[in-house]
């Protein structure tokens, strides 16, 4: 079935990718397997396991859940056969993926080069937690092609960067971002939470590694946690190694959710795309609104970019409102139909003003000096009806005094 799902389109890979078409106890949908061990009928099937285990080959069955368990597998086949990727992995979160990575592709002295404007877990992950370990971190303007190879050292081991960013939607140049890494002999890894695989597959451009918050678009219900990475197997790998000592491992119901959640991305991210679209036109029509960050906008930096890389631009739409922080505040009170709650991609519309916030506990000068005004606001778009979510905006707006 993986020969044919290559040739699979988007909606029937999500559907099928992954999945045995004889499941066990002939049912249709993959079952949820809900255990945290596995039994050996005798001490021969233990030194047939282990055998196997120690020479690399092949078995069908599993010694305990930290290192597999099949539902949880069959959604990190599913995720490969989106992405395009020899394999992938599944963690208990999407941070869980970006440290276990970062921790098993690192070595103390090694050097990673990450671009800005990305979520603050993972730069203070780099800037704070690596250190401990004899590792340094540059951080350069994403899109600024010149400093990130001028950045690049002896020990430089690793490039980081996400598509589109967080929150101002900026697009990376994946192409030009892997033929630098390559250039160097060095491993690219790209955050492609808020792109899914639907509107870009990095590595198709020549990345190494992808990661995903799954927590977002790929459950896309908001009512779960899960990551993965996924990419070549000789980088992957390593990943799942340390993935087994570390132990985030993720929960099989939570894979059940994943998979079922999957099955409609194709159709959630055409809705999203269709909404952040229309949202971005009439917020950057607004008198109320100062600036719009959409990449499928014109007046985006990187609007070429999205073009040309991206088939659709996303339900999260980053703007600011005319005002001070407490007027924007106003606003935000004011809406009906998003929730106030830190999160993106799900059914339901979400809304937050990261000063008050993500960033509640940083200076006011360091928010500023990270880019984050007091009047921005992060909007991420659900599954609602494009016009009643425009009708909801324009009346908060139209409101603020």
């Amino acid at each position: 079935m993986a020969a044919q799902a290559a040739e699979w389109g988007d909606s029937t890979r999500a559907i099928h990718a992954g999945s045995e078409r004889c499941k066990p106890y002939h049912a249709l949908i993959e079952p949820l397997v809900q255990t945290a061990t596995y039994t050996f009928r005798n001490s021969e099937e233990v030194v047939a396991y282990q055998e196997a285990h120690t020479r690399g080959l092949p078995t069908d069955r599993l010694e305990y859940g930290r290192y597999g368990n099949p539902t949880v597998a069959a959604c990190e086949a599913r995720l490969a056969a989106l992405e395009g990727a020899e394999a992938a992995i599944q963690f208990a979160s999407g941070m869980a993926a970006v440290t276990t990575t970062l921790l098993a592709l690192l070595r103390q002295g090694d050097h990673v080069i990450m671009t800005d404007d990305c979520y603050r877990r993972t730069r203070q992950f780099c800037l704070e937690v690596l250190p401990r370990f004899g590792i340094e971190t540059t951080v350069v303007p994403l899109g600024d092609y010149e400093a990130l190879e001028t950045a690049i050292r002896p020990t430089t081991r690793l490039l980081l960067s996400e598509t589109p960013t967080n929150p101002y939607l900026r697009v990376l140049d994946v192409e030009r971002f892997a033929t630098i890494a390559r250039r160097h002999h060095l491993i690219s890894v790209v955050d492609s939470t808020f792109a899914t695989p639907f509107n870009l597959r990095p590595l198709e451009w020549g990345v190494d590694l992808v990661i995903h918050s799954a927590t977002k678009y790929l459950g896309g219900h908001n009512d779960l946690l899960a990551g993965f990475v996924a990419g070549r197997a000789e980088w992957v790998t390593p990943v799942r190694e340390l993935h087994n000592i570390l132990g985030a491992t993720p929960d099989p119901h939570n894979a059940y959710l994943l998979l079922r959640g999957l099955k409609t991305l194709s159709l959630r991210v055409e809705r999203h795309n269709q909404n952040g679209q229309r949202v971005a036109e009439f917020l950057a029509e607004h008198p109320e609104v100062e600036q719009v960050w959409y990449p499928g906008l014109p007046s985006h930096p990187d609007y070429a970019v999205a073009q040309a890389q991206m088939r659709g631009f996303g339900g999260v739409v980053s703007f600011t409102v005319r005002g001070d922080l407490w007027r924007t505040a106003r606003f935000i009170d004011r809406l009906q139909i998003p929730y106030i709650s830190p999160s993106l991609g799900g059914t339901e519309s979400l809304v937050i003003q990261p000063a008050l916030m993500s960033y509640y506990d940083v200076p006011p000068e360091e928010r500023r000096r990270l880019g984050i005004r007091d009047n921005l606001v992060r909007l991420s778009l659900g599954l609602e009806d494009a016009d009643d979510l425009i009708a909801d905006l324009r009346q908060a707006l139209d409101g603020l005094e």
